[in-house]
């Protein structure tokens, strides 16, 4: 099966990186696509530009060879659809291969306010991320489309619904800019060629 994993990794950190090994682990994805956001539709709009980012995805990925640094949307103009993403898998993959996109419990909770989202579901897996012990409580709408265990995935190319507990690092990006921005430190919140990356070219300082 092949993950995807989108956000504006802004920059990407160590909380972005254990979730994505959790979930190729979790799920035994054969490899995760990590893909930068070009114009997310439901969220402020990237400090670092597309080339800086998709550059920091690069360094932060390093030799992981299930990871892949995929530049899918930053190349497609207009808002980054998750529907037009999944569609390009498709597009290259085929039917027959199980893809899961992985998304966040938060996300998940709002997903039916999503840009045709029951075309989402045609067209992959979903694979939600929550803090270990947390469930949603149980809702209607996903309850004949949710696997028991997640090795189910492999069984069908889309459409089911899998809930993976990961661990919580308490990082964020909106943390890392600020540090930057005061001038603060922030080694071991992300990869130090990523850090580097950051301080040569001056990012996130205002």
């Amino acid at each position: 099966m092949i993950g995807v994993m989108g956000g504006t990794f802004d920059p990407i950190h160590f909380g972005h990186l254990r979730t994505a090994l959790e979930i190729v682990e979790g799920c035994g994805l054969t490899r995760l696509h990590l893909i930068p956001g070009n114009i997310p539709p439901h969220r402020p709009q990237p400090q670092a530009s597309a080339r800086e980012r998709f550059e920091m995805l690069r360094l932060a990925i390093g030799n992981e060879a299930r990871f892949v640094a995929d530049a899918r949307e930053l190349e497609r103009a207009g808002a980054s659809y998750t529907v037009d993403t999944l569609q390009s898998l498709r597009d290259e993959f085929g039917t027959r291969i199980p893809i899961g996109f992985v998304m966040g419990m938060d996300a998940f909770l709002g997903f039916r306010s999503w840009h045709r989202w029951e075309a989402i579901l045609t067209l992959a897996h979903l694979i939600v991320v929550h803090r270990p012990g947390y469930m949603p409580d149980p809702a209607d709408w996903y309850a004949d489309s949710r696997v028991q265990h997640n090795c189910e995935l492999n069984q069908l190319p889309a459409g089911r619904i899998a809930f993976q507990a990961v661990t919580q690092l308490d990082i964020s990006a909106t943390f890392i800019r600020a540090r930057c921005n005061s001038g603060g430190s922030i080694r071991y919140l992300l990869p130090d060629r990523v850090r580097r990356y950051i301080g040569a070219r001056n990012l996130y300082q205002h």
